[in-house]
């Protein structure tokens, strides 16, 4: 992605208009590599290249903000989406917060942040803050926000550079270049040598480029040009053609870094997004259209934020989904033994027929025989081979083949009803795993957590604080005016379904599929046919089917839906039902 050092520098610019200034008042870690700053009450009429100096309890100058005005500024270290920008809407947090936000609460929280710093065209932001200590001294801190893909890091320095931790500890044993651990002093990443268009002409790029004249001209660039990211380096090859013609662009370049730039996403033509830039992008032709932002902290929120969501969920689920998916595959694998077993145990009257014939010709069958061959006059006389113990009587080996056939008549009761109990448990193991798919937040994945350990699959944690309050169900309202609840989970699917439905409301489930419980408050009224759909939908939608393109979704009336004796959460048996098929309609 184009996050390069020339839109970094705009991004600067950015922040410290909207920022620098502010006194920080919460801070939140809300996945293992991401930061979210509190702003609050930023001073805006103070130069923000000046390093400010902020006494106690000094009001805020004329023409400040006023002292309610709130900003969140995100700090990301994640390998697919390092960046700094302010969001409009921040992310859930956990409830436990990790050390590191523990330290940074401590010694930041309340400074204020006085300035946002680039060294050149580098990757890395400097953010410096100025306060007080618990003695009332005044101290300094800055944060290094290193924004290089995997290598991201967020590193807190002193007043003296020193590191006094980071997300990231990096070690002796996976780098020998840079160490990143507490007490040593920060030096910014190697230098690669490239051209800073900040600090030196554009002209000495030519020869550069001149010098590889085999590799394509974009290779070129990008090993020789500091600040731009591939995508720019393929715009300026295709705009100049030849090193020369690169060149003149890269100069208008250089000139616009003085101006206000505009942010662009670039799209596909189903309106995806594709990738992020500080100026147009002609290189796709038609295959591609850019979009135009306000600001590059909008365009990143904008680009990042479904990836985001899905990141965070993935982080924040991946123990309890490992924990309910190694569950199931165990009870799969166990189904499969069972209804081998079971097939085994499905010609257990062959067993019987061998004993009743060994008995019938005990007199002719000589002992210590491996085998006997008898006339079976259940399939007309033919000779039948029945292989024998040689250690035991004819009698006794008579006596073995019935024992097994009492064993596999008592083994197959036993069977039936453990496969019908394990196929409930796999069905159960499957709505838990759809549900988790679906989760939003902490709040659920909470739930799941808790239905968990009501069911014995995993145990409660001790010392844990009170669990936050349960999210309503899902709910839309029809063209028609019609109330539709749609359930998050198993335990939202039983109150909707059999405390919260009322008789004629209407009740949907993805046919044969783990999904939520989906009900149409109908108030005694005919539902009409589009609110009908328009539930359907968001049954298949909220299913294990959401990507098929036609699913079977049941309905009835809430009445005719039950729930058996000992079933587990979520599971309910219903009739008198029809079946729609429709898209679904995606969360």
């Amino acid at each position: 992605m184009a996050l390069d050092g020339i839109m970094l520098s705009f991004l600067v610019r950015e922040l410290r208009q909207e920022a620098v200034g502010a006194r920080i008042e919460k801070i939140h870690q809300p996945t293992r590599e991401e930061l979210v700053l509190s702003l609050r009450g930023r001073q805006g009429d103070e130069s923000p290249n000046q390093q400010q100096v902020f006494q106690r309890g000094a009001p805020l100058k004329n023409g400040s903000f006023s002292p309610d005005k709130k900003k969140k500024l995100l700090l990301s270290a994640t390998a697919n989406a390092p960046r700094v920008s302010l969001i409009a809407q921040a992310p859930e947090n956990p409830a436990a917060p990790p050390m590191f936000c523990m330290l940074l609460r401590k010694l930041l929280t309340g400074t204020r942040l006085t300035d946002i710093t680039q060294p050149g065209l580098e990757r890395v932001l400097f953010l410096a803050f100025a306060g007080f200590n618990e003695l009332g001294d005044a101290v300094t801190y800055r944060l290094a926000a290193e924004i290089m893909g995997k290598h991201s890091n967020l590193i807190l320095l002193d007043g003296s550079g020193k590191i006094i931790d980071a997300i990231k500890r990096i070690d002796a044993s996976e780098s020998s270049v840079r160490l990143t651990l507490p007490g040593v002093t920060y030096a910014l990443p190697p230098s690669q040598g490239k051209l800073d268009i900040t600090i030196s002409p554009v002209s000495e790029l030519l020869p550069r480029l001149n010098a590889n004249p085999e590799l394509p001209l974009e290779k070129r660039l990008l090993t020789h040009l500091q600040g731009c990211s591939p995508l720019i380096c393929r715009e300026l090859a295709f705009s100049g053609e030849t090193p020369e013609g690169v060149v003149r662009a890269l100069e208008k370049v250089s000139l616009a870094l003085s101006q206000p730039p505009t942010p662009w996403m670039i799209t596909d033509p189903d309106g995806k997004p594709l990738d992020i830039s500080f100026m147009d992008i002609t290189q796709y032709g038609s295959a591609a259209a850019s979009v135009a932002f306000e600001n590059f902290s909008a365009l990143l929120e904008g680009f990042y934020a479904q990836r985001d969501r899905q990141n965070r969920m993935k982080i924040k689920t991946a123990g309890l989904l490992k924990t309910v998916q190694t569950a199931r595959d165990r009870t799969a694998r166990k189904l499969g033994f069972q209804r081998q077993d079971l097939q085994k145990s499905a010609d257990r009257a062959g067993l019987r027929i061998k004993g009743e014939l060994i008995n019938a010709h005990l007199n002719s069958i000589p002992k210590g025989a491996a085998f006997c061959e008898v006339p079976d006059y259940y399939d007309d006389m033919n000779l039948l081979r029945i292989a024998l113990d040689p250690r035991l009587s004819p009698a006794q080996n008579a006596q073995h083949y019935f024992k097994a056939y009492r064993k596999a008549c008592t083994a197959e009761q036993m069977l039936i009803g453990l496969i019908e109990k394990g196929e409930q448990e796999l069905i159960y193991l499957d709505s838990v795993l759809e549900a988790i798919g679906r989760a939003t937040g902490e709040r659920e994945l909470s739930e799941i957590r808790e239905e968990l350990c009501g069911q014995g699959r995993l145990r409660a944690q001790k010392g844990h604080k009170k669990l936050p309050a349960s999210l309503p169900p899902f709910e839309f309202v029809s063209d028609d005016g019609f109330t539709v609840l749609v359930g998050r989970n198993n335990r939202q699917n039983d109150l909707l379904s059999l405390k919260f439905a009322r008789g004629k409301d209407i009740w949907l489930h993805a046919k044969g599929l783990p999904g939520a419980h989906v009900i149409v408050v109908s108030h005694g009224a005919d539902v009409p046919e589009g609110t009908l759909l328009l539930a359907a939908q968001l049954a298949a939608g909220h299913s294990r089917a959401r990507d098929s393109a036609q699913v079977p979704v049941d309905y009835t009336f809430a009445k005719q839906v039950k729930k058996p004796a000992g079933a587990k959460p979520g599971m309910v048996t219903y009739n008198q039902h029809k079946t729609l098929y429709v898209t679904p309609r995606k969360p």
